[in-house]
């Protein structure tokens, strides 16, 4: 047990170091050798769990989203929105999260960057799909269609304030996208009721931080 967990905290100190060195430097400047003098590990600890830089750069863009979810809500808009405020707030406060993001919006040859755009598409799709099975939606929203567009909107509205200040008026400009693209998707009844406010990232993520500890503490209990 006590070697699994050393395992795992190796792992997680590793994907950590390649976040910082991948943030700061991309993934074609990035070298092996960074993340190893970042992680402050052995090449053999860090081949022993990932096979190459390509391997840790798909291992960071998957980790972002593994721990910290957003808690399951009544209304299915409302947890589309505190999915992109929840995100918008890691992006100022994690450096795993910002990696996975530049990754991802970084056009480097020999990278597979699709796989968080597809799950983020996945996640939206089923939402607006129980979303509009409950009425919450108007009725001409195509739940995969509507989140293609949620999905690119927020990449952009990301870049842009990544491009201008490095994050720091995300949730400004995240609360704006909202207010502005969610009147074609919610049901007027159901967009009143929807907390579309700055703040909303911070208090999810207080409140998934939360959860995740108490599932971990009854996990090892």
């Amino acid at each position: 047990m006590a070697e699994q967990v050393r395992a795992i905290r190796t792992r997680q100190t590793i994907l950590m170091a390649a976040a910082k060195v991948f943030e700061n430097r991309g993934f074609q400047a990035a070298t092996i050798a960074d993340i190893l003098t970042e992680a402050g590990v052995t090449k053999g600890a860090l081949y022993f769990h990932f096979q190459s830089k390509d391997d840790l750069a798909q291992g960071v863009l998957a980790e972002q989203d593994q721990r910290i979810v957003v808690p399951d809500r009544p209304s299915k808009l409302q947890e589309a929105v505190d999915t992109v405020m929840l995100h918008a707030h890691r992006l100022q406060t994690d450096p795993l999260v910002r990696a996975g993001v530049r990754l991802s919006m970084d056009q480097q040859p020999g990278l597979d960057r699709s796989g968080p755009f597809l799950r983020w598409g996945e996640v939206c799709t089923e939402l607006f799909t129980v979303a509009k099975k409950q009425g919450e939606t108007l009725p001409h929203v195509v739940p995969s269609e509507t989140a293609d567009v949620f999905v690119g909107s927020f990449a952009g509205i990301q870049s842009m304030s990544q491009a201008i200040s490095d994050y720091a008026d995300l949730p400004v400009r995240v609360a704006a996208l909202l207010r502005h693209v969610l009147p074609s998707i919610a049901n007027p009844s159901v967009l009143t009721s929807l907390d579309l406010t700055e703040l909303r990232g911070a208090a999810v993520y207080t409140e998934a931080l939360a959860v995740a500890d108490a599932m971990e503490a009854e996990a090892v209990g």
